[in-house]
């Protein structure tokens, strides 16, 4: 079994590019239940594959915009994620947090929203990753994360939580 000290991920290169972007707003942090692509069934953020000719932001707006109906204002980058799956296939994510938006929450073919209290994060139907980073990202933190999964099953993973960013704790809770 690989792990991720085994690969050099300065030369890595990915399959594919994808964002997610975390609304986050008195004390609530918007997440989807995914329904088609990569992770149905489960879940997560709001995000998706970046598409040619995109900035990750621009992806990132998008992606909010097509799958719950709503515009970040000014997100901004918080980590990154790079997943190595056995099966062949790569993403590098970048994750962005927005403490604003436009808009109206509409469920769409792709994804249900719902508000969470982010002390109640059901983070035993998300992606088995999410409680390394989520939390540290939530109160703040950018975070650098590496990942190898075989299907559903995390093999292993090393995550990096650096200082606190400008957004004061106070004002997620």
């Amino acid at each position: 079994m690989r792990t991720v000290g085994d690969i050099d991920w300065k030369y890595w290169n990915f399959t594919e590019r994808a964002t997610l972007c975390f609304l986050v707003r008195n004390g609530l942090v918007l997440l989807i239940h995914k329904k088609t692509g990569l992770g149905a069934g489960k879940i997560n953020g709001p995000g998706g594959r970046i598409e040619k000719g995109e900035t990750p932001a621009e992806g990132a707006v998008r992606e909010l915009q097509e799958e719950v109906g709503l515009t970040p204002a000014d997100p901004k980058k918080y980590g990154e994620l790079s997943f190595i799956f056995e099966n062949g296939y790569s993403l590098h994510g970048t994750v962005f947090v927005s403490h604003s938006f436009t808009g109206t929450m509409t469920e769409t073919e792709e994804a249900k929203p719902f508000w969470c209290d982010i002390r109640d994060i059901p983070y035993d139907r998300m992606w088995k990753d999410d409680p390394y980073w989520l939390p540290f990202l939530l109160t703040g933190r950018q975070i650098r994360a590496f990942f190898i999964y075989n299907d559903d099953t995390m093999q292993s993973s090393r995550v990096f939580i650096y200082g606190n960013e400008a957004v004061p704790v106070s004002s997620l809770w």
